[in-house]
């Protein structure tokens, strides 16, 4: 299947790849369908890209690559609603907000992207009693 890219132009795509947010992502519900694409090669970046929306790509991470304590239980109910039965489905991503320079871009720790790795069911879920934020920065030395 093709796809028009935001960063990556024409892309072809296979079906069994695309992530369903059912509920959408907050602030764009009418958004159902993505797929991850690495940003760039043996990056630790990655693009949450819109399957119908080339100009809707959102650069995620793996948050515990940068947050090595970040912890946080799933709520039943989105366990339930994404199927998922074991910790090892789960694929976790962190929104992030790339600046310029690097070292001022940070992380959405506070609502992370979960994915059903078994069934491609994801949903961005919003962590109460919490003290993570929406924006943590990714790095504390700066980047070389």
């Amino acid at each position: 299947m093709n796809i028009e890219t935001k960063y990556h132009g024409e892309l072809d795509i296979n079906k069994q790849d695309i992530l369903r947010f059912d509920d959408g992502i907050p602030g764009f519900l009418e958004e159902k369908a993505f797929v991850v694409l690495p940003l760039a090669e043996d990056s630790l970046f990655y693009l949450l890209q819109s399957v119908q929306t080339p100009e809707l790509a959102f650069v995620v991470a793996n948050p515990f690559l940068f947050f090595t304590d970040y912890d946080f239980e799933i709520d039943k109910g989105y366990l339930e609603k994404l199927g998922i039965e074991s910790e090892k489905d789960v694929a976790v991503y962190s929104i992030l907000m790339i600046k310029d320079p690097m070292e001022h871009s940070t992380a959405n720790l506070q609502a992370p992207v979960i994915v059903n790795t078994k069934n491609n069911k994801g949903k961005q879920i919003i962590l109460t009693n919490t003290n993570y934020q929406t924006k943590h920065k990714l790095y504390k030395q700066p980047v070389k």
